[in-house]
């Protein structure tokens, strides 16, 4: 495989550059494609049938840019699809939940706690995931089904937003949790809110894992882009260019309209 083709992420919307930001600054070299499908957004409230059209619809378009990976930077994916779609496709994909199991489950604590989209909550994905490593961990899921939309409609700071996760951190707190995992990526994006009930030490971003996982993956598998000379990046949604860009502006830069594929 030539190294110098690019790796694919994609999300619901913006949620996926919590993932993306962090991989351009340890990988700025490799070429990246980012996708948002914000015509079929949010993801947390769809049917399994539904997840597997879109991300289907996705690979499809990049399998067409010739792409080396494609990163599932979107919990609800990753648990919804992953297990049908990974043989289907001749280049590597990598999910979230899946890649960050295996480190959460070695963290040596006895509860943990999950915040996610009601579609990953069903799915069961992380409990079963961290229970397939360390059956001795206790798991505490719990949907937070309105949060997508706060970080998509730029209203973390808006009175319902703040006492929206006032109650759901109250609620996840009687389970006396030692960690919360954030488990869809727009949630990191409400760490500011979050922050302001609980310390942020309790919280993990498998964000931060991911990256550390997939950076280690392709330097194992001599996937990483020889060149030192920096990365292009394209930006692609399915819908609303100008929401995409105004939005990612709190987590990201992203220099011009997308791309409506």
């Amino acid at each position: 495989m030539d190294t110098n083709c690019p790796i694919g992420f994609f999300d619901s919307g913006v949620g996926g550059l919590s993932v993306y930001s962090l991989f351009k600054k340890i990988l700025p070299y490799e070429n990246t494609l980012y996708f948002g499908d914000l015509k079929n957004m949010p993801y947390g409230n769809k049917s399994k049938t539904e997840l597997l059209q879109f991300a289907r619809m996705i690979l499809d378009f990049f399998k067409e840019q010739n792409v080396k990976a494609v990163v599932i930077a979107c919990n609800t994916s990753s648990a919804n699809v992953y297990d049908i779609v990974k043989s289907e496709y001749d280049f590597k994909i990598y999910p979230i939940i899946q890649s960050c199991a295996k480190v959460i489950s070695n963290m040596n604590f006895k509860k943990i706690g999950v915040f996610a989209t009601v579609a990953t909550i069903n799915s069961g994905a992380y409990k079963s995931e961290i229970q397939k490593y360390n059956p001795n961990i206790s798991v505490v899921e719990q949907s937070c089904p309105k949060w997508t939309n706060f970080v998509e409609g730029g209203q973390i700071y808006s009175e319902e937003c703040l006492s929206n996760i006032k109650t759901q951190l109250d609620n996840m707190m009687c389970y006396n949790p030692e960690r919360i995992i954030l488990g869809c990526t727009h949630y990191p994006f409400l760490k500011p809110v979050l922050t302001k009930f609980a310390d942020e030490k309790m919280f993990i971003d498998p964000s931060e894992i991911f990256v550390k996982f997939i950076f280690d993956d392709l330097k194992k598998s001599n996937m990483q882009r020889i060149s030192k000379e920096m990365g292009t990046e394209k930006f692609f949604v399915s819908a609303n260019p100008e929401n995409f860009v105004n939005n990612a502006s709190l987590f990201y830069k992203v220099n011009k309209l997308p791309s409506i594929v």
